[in-house]
């Protein structure tokens, strides 16, 4: 019987190859194991905020103003999993406090005219983060949520108007220099 040992050179070309064959393998399947996979990671897929706060839900909260010490109208949804009525409390800079109140099992859209949730100044300039603490309940949180302004035309019809004086009408005596009558 023969023995074939490999001698140093068979084992070099050996030991390259297994190399090659592994380093293959994980740029073929290693993609998951070097990169986390963005589908385990939950994030908002939009311009607001998500959070969760007992068994209110809120989702792409965002603030919508014209300036840092301008009112900001706070737009995206409010949903309510209890089976009582809830209100949730945003304050937010400088005492900006609203109130909005959600159904038992429903829920509140605070991008319709009726349900406009309105804080007083926004607190940042738009393109910031203004933290909000928010409240239902013995419940409470702070969240950091974003401010944008009307550049974008679908956030530019929820810019809060500031109300202008109203100006009353006043109204002028006329006298009519008409001669009486009989002279």
């Amino acid at each position: 019987m023969r023995n074939t040992a490999m001698n140093p050179v068979q084992r070099g070309k050996l030991a390259i190859a297994a190399a090659a064959i592994g380093v293959g393998l994980l740029s073929v399947t290693g993609c998951g194991f070097v990169n986390a996979q963005q589908t385990t990671h939950q994030y908002s897929a939009s311009d607001g905020i998500k959070a969760d706060l007992g068994p209110l839900q809120l989702r792409n909260i965002l603030i919508v103003s014209s300036g840092e010490k301008e009112p900001g109208r706070v737009i995206g949804a409010v949903f309510n999993t209890s089976a009582t009525d809830a209100t949730l409390t945003m304050s937010g800079a400088n005492g900006a406090q609203t109130e909005i109140p959600v159904k038992a099992n429903g829920e509140t859209f605070l991008n319709d005219t009726a349900d406009a949730a309105i804080l007083s100044t926004a607190g940042v300039i738009p393109g910031g983060l203004v933290p909000i603490t928010i409240r239902s309940g013995s419940d409470s949180a702070t969240v950091n949520v974003p401010v944008l302004d009307g550049t974008l035309p679908e956030y530019a019809k929820y810019l809060p108007t500031t109300p202008s004086p109203t100006a009353t009408p006043t109204s002028t005596a006329t006298t009519s220099e008409a001669p009486a009558a009989g002279h």
